[in-house]
């Protein structure tokens, strides 16, 4: 098969994140299995405007902005050979495919956006007027142009909330996402005091800043203790995140890591006692199955995504949004008794990019 991927950003995008490792890993899977694969995203200062990565052939024209969507339509006319199958990838706004191509479509989504949207960086009154837009008009633009479109989603959290956009149950496909797993793990311990880590991207809706409210809450009960912040963000809201660290009585005890390698990411996972994900709202969660794989609980809220990804009382705790209070005893437990080390790596070893992949790939075939 000739297979179409439209998307924001690729695997090389500065600020790629989960669903771009995700994409990577099914179109890999693809390639390797004799189908060829064509990823178009936007472009980015220094990239270069068509390459191949891994046997995936990506073009990159507009800007993530928003001229993306356009020039993905102005690209697809001029091809001469059309694909077998074209992945629409939704984040937020999707490509508006239907209106287009006449191949068959497979929309693939890893969260609808719902809160998210006010959950922006841009200044009062238009970070309100952008999130009230995108609220309003995301359900009604899924109902117009995707009502009859098959989806691949990741979690049955997804899932529920695609039917309320009016996507019927029998055209969504759950695909958990897989693991990769790394080429081998250092034999180390855990640190001496109590550390605690955050994964992910640095962002408002992320809940990244109650982290820190949590963090007060632990070292005000358990004594000495660290806080990792491991990850990237837009350097004004990461300026933000230090400033308000520097207010508070724990400064020295917070690092803020960065962007690390893969080794380095599994290494400090394994090293840390617990990873917090106080995120807003998610497609799975998959930095919460990477802390699984070397033994490290989570303790997350219950919304989208993280409660489809932590096994309650197995790999970790899920707690009621919002509830600091709750997340910190959690997390004291587990510090006190890291009992789900075991369990929460039996959790992790169910998920793998292999069985995702056939999967998705079964899926394509029977759309084509």
């Amino acid at each position: 098969m000739k297979i179409l991927m439209f998307s924001w950003r690729d695997i090389e995008h500065p600020s790629g994140g989960g669903a771009e490792i995700a994409s990577m890993e099914h179109a890999k899977y693809w390639v390797k299995h004799g189908h060829e694969v064509t990823w178009f995203a936007s472009y980015y200062f220094g990239a270069k405007k068509t390459e191949q990565i891994e046997g995936i052939n990506i073009i990159r024209r507009g800007n993530q902005l928003g001229t993306v969507f356009l020039a993905g339509f102005w690209w697809y006319l001029g091809l001469k050979q059309k694909p077998d199958i074209v992945i629409d990838q939704i984040h937020g706004i999707p490509f508006f495919t239907p209106l287009f191509v006449r191949k068959p479509i497979l929309a693939y989504i890893h969260e609808t956006a719902r809160k998210v949207w006010f959950l922006n960086h841009l200044q009062f009154p238009f970070n309100y007027v952008y999130g009230l837009l995108g609220y309003v008009s995301e359900p009604i633009i899924f109902w117009l142009f995707y009502r009859n479109i098959q989806f691949m989603t990741v979690s049955d959290s997804s899932k529920n909330d695609l039917t309320k956009f009016g996507i019927k149950r029998n055209k969504i496909h759950v695909i958990h996402n897989g693991l990769t797993k790394p080429n081998k793990i250092k034999q180390i311990n855990k640190e001496s005091h109590a550390t605690l880590i955050y994964l992910g991207a640095l962002a408002k809706d992320k809940g990244v800043e109650d982290t820190f409210e949590v963090f007060e809450q632990v070292k005000q009960k358990i004594g000495k203790s660290k806080l990792w912040i491991v990850g990237k963000g837009h350097p004004e809201y990461i300026k933000y995140l230090k400033s308000k660290i520097n207010l508070k009585n724990f400064r020295k005890e917070v690092k803020f890591w960065g962007y690390v390698s893969e080794e380095m990411k599994f290494e400090l996972l394994k090293r840390s006692h617990v990873l917090i994900n106080p995120s807003k709202h998610e497609g799975w969660g998959l930095t919460n199955i990477e802390a699984n794989f070397v033994g490290t609980p989570v303790v997350a809220y219950d919304v989208l995504g993280c409660r489809d990804s932590v096994k309650q009382d197995k790999s970790g705790y899920i707690v009621t949004e919002g509830d600091i209070q709750k997340m910190a005893e959690q997390i004291i437990k587990i510090i006190n008794n890291n009992s789900l080390s075991e369990s929460a790596k039996e959790w992790s070893n169910q998920f793998n990019w292999d069985s995702a992949g056939k999967k998705s790939l079964h899926l394509l075939k029977t759309m084509v």
